[in-house]
């Protein structure tokens, strides 16, 4: 049976490549009968943490404690109970948390289902979330915990991510976890670790996801944008700094084209054609989305220079300008065009 886009979401997702260290130190837990009940799993985006948390809140949701050192790995059969339960986001001892829709949006969502009307896959991603995870959201978790397991197994609470909660959401899931119920895990996704309250970090053991390989990068982006030539491949992952999230965006908005064009620009030096400039510029405006890939491109740039070992000062110096024409731009709602203009010119005249 062909894969579909909803069996690449995490909740759906079988294929997980990478990881290796961390799910042996999971599965080497619980053929112990050590697990921790709090769990961190941290990361840049992209990699693969909410596909690798499901993967772990399957296990543990199928997985026969009589048997602990059976178990050699921590794959569920999609076509288990298990597995289809937690894709529909319907299985009884499982309950994810994150961002919920605004107040405006779930009103639509409600007329929606009240008129019989089918929401599309698409529709519901466009609809605007909350900025937060609310102690409100949190409370959904009492409610589930309060509850006994449907059948005296484990329950697993997952957060997506732990980054979005106010100050009173992370006291309140603190809470849970300096008391934790008996045969819970808790899985919570982080991309900032380091921002969170000490306190949390210090009550849950910690799964460090590492970047994935530019040959990882590119088996995922094979499967999933199957569509792309090998040339477009190797360039997309080569940029994608280890994400392959990061590598879907770039596929998806023609990013390794706009790559070369900056790259050729910046080859070109004090040299560059004004006309290429303005042309790169006016399209990389085209909306907010282009600008911010753009935006982030040229710091990729930027950075890969670094790395180059050539002309190190002078391109500490870019970065810093750079970042500070971008974020007066943003602050002051300053022309996009003439900041990108501006970086790009002093780039070609610096290294």
């Amino acid at each position: 049976m062909p894969e579909t886009a909803a069996s690449f979401e995490p909740q759906s997702n079988s294929f997980l490549i990478g990881h290796e260290k961390a799910a042996d130190l999971f599965l080497h837990c619980w053929q112990n009968n050590s697990l921790h009940n709090s769990w961190l799993i941290t990361g840049i985006k992209g990699i693969g943490k909410a596909t690798f948390a499901y993967r772990l809140a399957r296990f543990v949701l199928s997985a026969d404690e009589s048997r602990r050192q059976d178990c050699k790995t921590l794959d569920v059969s999609p076509d288990s109970q298990t597995f289809k339960l937690v894709a529909a986001n319907v299985h009884p001892d499982f309950k994810v948390l994150q961002r919920d829709y605004t107040d405006a949006e779930r009103k639509k969502i409600l007329k929606a289902i009240k008129d019989g009307e089918y929401m599309s896959a698409d529709e519901l991603k466009d609809l605007k979330k909350s900025a937060f995870i609310r102690v409100d959201d949190v409370r959904q978790i009492n409610d589930f915990l309060s509850r006994r397991s449907s059948s005296d197994g484990w329950r697993v609470v997952l957060i997506d991510s732990v980054d979005d909660m106010n100050s009173a959401a992370a006291n309140a899931v603190l809470k849970i976890l300096e008391e934790p119920p008996y045969k819970t895990l808790m899985l919570l996704i982080s991309h900032n670790p380091g921002r969170l309250l000490p306190t949390i970090r210090s009550r849950c053991a910690r799964l460090e996801l590492s970047p994935l390989t530019e040959a990882q990068v590119s088996t995922l982006l094979r499967r999933y944008r199957p569509e792309l030539s090998e040339t477009e491949v190797k360039k997309v992952a080569q940029i994608a700094s280890g994400s392959i999230g990061r590598a879907l965006t770039y596929a998806d908005n023609d990013a390794a084209a706009r790559y070369d064009a900056l790259c050729a620009l910046a080859a070109a030096g004090s040299r560059f054609q004004t006309a290429d400039l303005l042309d790169f510029c006016t399209g990389a405006v085209a909306d907010e989305e282009t600008y911010a890939l753009v935006q982030e491109l040229i710091l990729k740039f930027l950075s890969v220079h670094v790395k180059d070992g050539a002309h190190v000062a002078e391109t500490a110096d870019c970065w810093s300008s750079t970042l500070k024409v971008f974020a007066e731009t943003d602050n002051l709602n300053l022309d996009k065009k003439q900041a990108l203009i501006t970086v790009i010119a002093n780039i070609c005249k610096q290294i």
